[in-house]
Formats: C-alpha cells, sequence, structure tokens
C-alpha cells in the first residue's frame, strides 16, 4: 500500500494534526468488539514511551494516538497486532 497520492503528496500527513500537548495520528484497526478490546488497546498502546493519550472509538474502527513526535507505524502495527487486532491504515 502506498501512502502517496496522485499528485505526488503523501496522504498520512493529512491524518496527523498537531495540538499544544503532541502529535495526534489516527488510525483504521480492525477487529475491535468491545470494552474488552478499547480496554485492551488503551492499555498497549499506551505503553509505549511516545505514546501520550490513546482514544479508542468502537463504532468507527478507529484508535486516535497522541505521540510526542512522529509516531513509528511499524511499531504500533506489532503492538496492535500482539494484541490480537489488525492496524489496517492511517485514516483518511
Amino acid at each position: 500500500m502506498s501512502c502517496c497520492t496522485p499528485d505526488g503528496s503523501c496522504s498520512t500527513k493529512s491524518t496527523a494534526q498537531a495540538d499544544g500537548e503532541g502529535l495526534t495520528t489516527v488510525y483504521n484497526v480492525a477487529g475491535m468488539t468491545c470494552g474488552h478490546c478499547k480496554d485492551t488497546l488503551t492499555k498497549e498502546i499506551g505503553a509505549l514511551a511516545s505514546v501520550q493519550a490513546v482514544d479508542v472509538d468502537l463504532e468507527k474502527g478507529q484508535v486516535a494516538v497522541t505521540t510526542t513526535g512522529e509516531p513509528d507505524d511499524a511499531q504500533l502495527a506489532k503492538v496492535i497486532d500482539e494484541a490480537g487486532y489488525e492496524l489496517t491504515a492511517r485514516a483518511a
């Protein structure tokens, strides 16, 4: 999967927003169905050193992760996979 759009820009930049505290990036995550899923992902992702906050939206199938800098997508995908879910992409 390419993160580049037809005009040559990087589509991943549109999903990350800087606020006063950090950089928030939204990911599409498959397999989340209940409060246990939400708690598990919040705990596992939140344990990463650069993560400041995690917001799991079960209805949208998305996880917003606020980090101190640019997030490590590969590391997040690994943590999410090990928890039993699948990071499918950054949200558009």
